[in-house]
């Protein structure tokens, strides 16, 4: 029989963090930022924080000095951190470097010249995939990565890359053989930032407040050893993170979720219109009753996909869909919580405008829903032929 249950020191490690979150960050969420930034300050308490909770270094193996946690133990971490709005939208950076599975391919000199550095702090790495025609669809990628000699000559523009302008390197996706597409056509480059060619040309401002930059690379040389991996196994290594990335973005969503849930049912005790409080109001009960529903169903989902992948297995359906359903469902549970709220959630006095607008733009980034779809129906199509 299955046991949906979290082990013991799992939920010890929720009960912790959230007290944490509650005691630490919830009270003090309008003032850790500036503009899009962690304050230093702060930075500095929420590190330390992390650090007496066995939190630091999250994303790192043992062998690297990281705690070595399961994907399942991340997706808790990511889920209670998900319940504030006292941390940036992105990258973050209170549980130490967010390091790649690309990085830990890295052997030898590149190792020493880029993961160890990136591990103590002193180097900093963004990821560039994402295009201006090739968002989702990575076989549609336009930069390529042309061999010439014991050099690759990369030209391309990627767009939307976050925390491009303070990085030392990338991890570049280009295309070696466009003609493969995303199915052995796509390498993978670690790139600095200062290489001849790599010129940062813009930088969007978006609604949730950061600010991801275009990226144009024009005929950048980059020597074969600083490619990752064989040619055209580049886009393999990027799914290993992206599965992983979709856990943790169901992980955040469930976060959000109970937030909303939270704030609702609160303030439908403290309300009350036409002579009655909101909570005794059947349209209001039943709205908090599909918040807490479909919760609980995202909650076995992203759980589901988590302890698959710490099996060993692929689980990329299961991922599809923790993504897909858990951020559809955050998004509706925070809109709903802002209509519950009426006109006080639209103020910046409560954290609603800006959970609303960051679970928006989830159903976006790093696969929009309706890809997760996509493949979802492929899966579909095919089992039940």
């Amino acid at each position: 029989m299955m046991d949906f249950k979290l082990p013991e020191e799992l939920q010890m490690l929720q009960q912790n963090l959230r007290r944490y979150v509650d005691n630490e960050m919830i009270p003090y969420e309008r003032e850790t930022l500036n503009g899009i930034e962690l304050k230093p300050e702060w930075r500095e308490k929420f590190q330390d924080g992390m650090k007496k909770l066995g939190l630091w270094m999250m994303d790192v193996p043992e062998e690297y000095g990281g705690p070595g946690l399961s994907l399942l133990a991340k997706s808790i971490v990511w889920q209670e951190l998900g319940r504030t709005i006292a941390l940036p939208a992105r990258e973050d950076g209170i549980t130490g470097p967010q390091v790649r599975h690309i990085l830990f391919q890295l052997q030898g000199e590149m190792r020493e010249k880029y993961l160890m550095p990136t591990l103590r702090g002193e180097k900093r790495a963004c990821f560039a995939q994402t295009e201006p025609d090739a968002g989702s669809d990575p076989g549609g990628m336009r930069t390529t990565a042309v061999l010439d000699g014991d050099h690759y000559v990369i030209n391309g523009v990627k767009r939307f890359i976050t925390g491009a302008g303070k990085s030392d390197y990338m991890q570049l996706m280009a295309a070696t053989d466009r003609s493969k597409g995303s199915r052995g056509g796509i390498s993978c480059f670690i790139v600095d930032m200062n290489t001849p060619g790599v010129t940062l040309t813009a930088q969007y401002e978006t609604m949730m407040g950061d600010k991801p930059w275009e990226i144009v690379l024009d005929n950048v040389r980059v020597p074969v050893s600083h490619r990752v991996g064989e040619e055209g196994k580049g886009f393999g290594l990027a799914q290993k993170w992206l599965g992983a990335g979709r856990v943790k973005h169901g992980s955040r969503a469930l976060g959000v979720a109970e937030r909303s849930l939270e704030m609702a049912v609160k303030y439908s005790h403290q309300r009350s219109t036409f002579g009655k409080p909101l909570a005794e109001r059947q349209g209001i009960q039943w709205q908090l009753t599909d918040i807490w529903m479909n919760l609980d169903v995202a909650t076995l989902l992203v759980r589901r996909a988590a302890s698959l992948i710490d099996d060993g297995q692929e689980a990329r359906v299961e991922a599809y869909h923790c993504k897909y359903f858990a951020d559809e469902m955050a998004f509706a549970a925070i809109d709903r919580c802002m209509q519950i709220h009426g006109g006080i959630a639209l103020t910046t006095d409560l954290p609603i405008e800006r959970m609303w607008r960051q679970q928006r733009s989830y159903r976006i980034t790093e696969g929009a829903s309706e890809v997760m779809r996509t493949v979802i129906a492929r899966h579909v199509m095919k089992a039940y032929a």
